[in-house]
Order: structure tokens, then C-alpha cells, then sequence
């Protein structure tokens, strides 16, 4: 089972990584727009990277953490 939980955490990590790119090219696109104002939706991917990040911390192996 616990291989099993590294492989979904490494999934979600992926996917956090996907969502933070996703946020910045937003950024971007709205940077080079003129824009002067967050997009909407850079908002969104930023909060579901967070809790896609959170859910792959909780799935870490007590053996898995840094304690230092």
C-alpha cells in the first residue's frame, strides 16, 4: 500500500507543478496585455495548487519527512 501512496503523491505533485505553470503563464498573458489586476483565473489554479499540494503532504510516509 505504501508504494501505492508514493505513486498518487508524485501524481499530485506533477499536477501542482502543471497548476503553479499554468498560474505564471496566466501572469503572463495578462502582464503582456496591459493588464494591471490578478486574472481571475490565475487565482483559482494559485488555490487549487495549494490544495493539491496539501493533499500530497498528507499522503507523505511518516519515514518520507524531513525533520531537520
Amino acid at each position: 500500500m505504501a508504494g501505492e501512496l508514493q505513486d498518487i503523491r508524485a501524481r499530485l505533485e506533477a499536477i501542482s507543478e502543471e497548476l503553479a505553470d499554468l498560474a505564471i503563464e496566466r501572469l503572463r498573458n495578462s502582464i503582456d496585455a496591459g493588464g494591471h489586476e490578478l486574472p481571475l483565473d490565475e487565482r483559482r489554479l494559485t488555490r487549487a495548487r495549494r490544495a493539491v499540494e496539501k493533499a500530497a503532504s498528507i499522503l507523505v510516509e511518516p519515514d518520507d519527512r524531513d525533520w531537520t
